[in-house]
């Protein structure tokens, strides 16, 4: 099993997986957000990513310091100052989030942030799902996945339309 927990599997992974790797190490990202437990959750991790896919990282916020939060992104020069930043306040499964979205080299970066712990909030969850899942139906299904979000299906449905799951964000959690 892969421990998601680090990026170190990253290095030795397929090319995109490599590359995240070498962006991911040279903005020193992980270390600048190390107080915010980040985890890479998402397609690169598991390997369905597509074109355009991006990087999702997902972090554990106390939201009453949000601001404190932000400026500490910005202080570190975690974004570079010449990238444009799009920052939402949002609901999520009725918990307040926020969301950064930005480019660091040909990556499209989301950093999402929540106050709970990283290993419970539901994209790392859904992404041990869908790698448990993967590796039990094997290459055949990994395909008919990538070939679903090639024609705009999100993850999480295509492995709810090729498994028949009825709420396929529920419903990948019992896996």
């Amino acid at each position: 099993m892969i421990d998601f927990t680090k990026i170190d599997y990253l290095e030795s992974g397929n090319q995109k997986q490599q590359r995240a790797f070498e962006v991911l190490t040279k903005y020193k990202v992980f270390e600048k957000l190390k107080n915010y437990s980040p985890i890479l959750a998402g397609t690169v991790p598991i390997e369905i990513d597509v074109e355009g896919s991006d990087l999702d990282i997902i972090c554990e916020v106390d939201l009453r310091f949000e601001e404190d939060f932000l400026n500490e992104i910005m202080l570190s020069k975690l974004i570079p100052l010449e990238v444009d930043v799009k920052v939402e306040k949002v609901t999520v499964n009725g918990e307040k989030s926020i969301v950064l979205n930005f480019m660091l080299d040909e990556f499209p970066i989301e950093i999402f942030g929540q106050n709970k712990p990283t290993i419970k909030q539901n994209a790392y969850r859904h992404m041990i799902a869908e790698y448990n899942i993967l590796c039990e139906k094997g290459e055949t299904f990994k395909q008919q996945i990538i070939e679903l979000k090639k024609k705009g299906i999100k993850t999480e449905p295509a492995f709810g339309l090729l498994m028949n799951l009825e709420n396929p964000y529920e419903d990948l959690l019992k896996f």
